[in-house]
């Protein structure tokens, strides 16, 4: 399994430790859930990348003003890198090996995930 920083991800840009949520803070993300929209996966050609497939996860624009302050990244006006346990508290729901590597600033509601092509989880 490969980690972050082989995964080319930039560390520094999260939280030190994954952040909880509160069960509040749960329940105010709970009403987004079901209109966050997954794309399918897909292998970046123009990188000509032939290590990871990708998937951008598109959150409701609504949902981000409902998301703790500590997710967000004020430098740069999107969220932080979230770890996994931060992305599946929020309610994103995708299989494993999934890490959220980029925001698309000029759309900061759309995460960018990469995961290893061909990835298996640990048995």
């Amino acid at each position: 399994m490969s980690t972050p920083e082989e995964m080319g991800i930039d560390t520094t840009r999260r939280n030190t430790v994954p952040r909880p949520l509160s069960d509040n803070e749960r329940a105010r993300l709970d009403e987004f859930i079901d209109s966050i929209h997954y794309s399918t996966r897909y292998v970046d050609g123009s990188y000509n990348d032939s290590e990871f497939e990708y998937r951008h996860v598109q959150l409701p624009k609504a949902m981000l003003k409902a998301i703790p302050s500590e997710y967000h990244d004020k430098s740069k006006g999107t969220l932080k890198l979230l770890w996994e346990e931060e992305w599946r508290a929020m309610g994103i729901t995708q299989s494993l090996g999934w890490e959220h590597y980029e925001v698309h600033e000029p759309e900061p509601h759309i995460l960018l995930f990469k995961r290893p092509l061909n990835y298996q989880p640990p048995q």
